[in-house]
């Protein structure tokens, strides 16, 4: 029980504050942490199912029967054959025929309040910083894209999981050293949502991109 107790208040140390490096991964200050709230799941929750059903195509099809081709001239007549009446070769019971309530094209998209979404996000955020997941970086710049500019970057700071960029504003050559990189992604802080977060194990911001998302949230 004392371990259990030393440890929670281990995450509330790293959550007051935040530890600002250099990309050579020397410690140059600390400040106070923006994200110590509360965790909401319910908002989280209802966030991650807009963007995740943002994200459907919804273009699954199948043809009824008056949209498969042929089947236009009745197969036999009405009466006197002593076969089950048809009036098409092209009905749902018959092979090669049309589909009966099968799916169509649609728009799963839909969209939350501006307040609701910045409240999951913060409040990923908050337990991101509480496990110790994000870091701040007094700039994030390189200066050619390469590949290894990142590497060494994120191997300065020990970083060997998911991460997550946040960037204040589009940077070329930071996208294209990232671009065969699978474990590192990259997020304007002004399009950051809480799907990006929850799918990253650990979050480097520049001072600038924290910045610009603190403004974002007060919002």
């Amino acid at each position: 029980m004392q371990k259990s107790k030393g440890q929670s208040k281990d995450k509330k140390d790293i959550s007051e504050t935040l530890v600002v490096y250099d990309m050579q991964g020397k410690k140059i200050e600390e400040f106070p942490s923006i994200f110590n709230g509360p965790l909401k799941s319910a908002a989280v929750s209802q966030a991650v199912t807009m963007y995740l059903a943002n994200q459907r195509c919804g273009l699954a099809s199948t043809k009824t029967i008056g949209e498969v081709s042929g089947g236009g001239k009745k197969p036999w007549k009405q009466k006197g054959t002593g076969r089950a009446r048809a009036g098409s070769i092209r009905s749902p019971l018959w092979r090669h025929g049309g589909v009966v309530f099968g799916p169509h094209p649609k728009d799963f998209h839909y969209t939350l309040s501006a307040k609701l979404k910045n409240a999951a996000l913060r409040s990923v955020l908050n337990e991101k910083s509480l496990n110790g997941d994000i870091l701040v970086l007094e700039k994030l710049e390189i200066a050619k894209p390469k590949t290894k500019e990142i590497k060494n970057i994120l191997d300065n700071l020990n970083i060997k999981a998911k991460t997550l960029l946040v960037l204040p504003r589009a940077d070329h050559n930071l996208k294209l050293a990232i671009k065969n990189m699978t474990d590192v992604e990259s997020a304007l802080a002004e399009g950051l949502n809480a799907l990006d977060c929850l799918r990253a194990g650990k979050i480097i911001f520049s001072k600038e991109s924290l910045g610009l998302l603190s403004k974002r949230l007060e919002k």
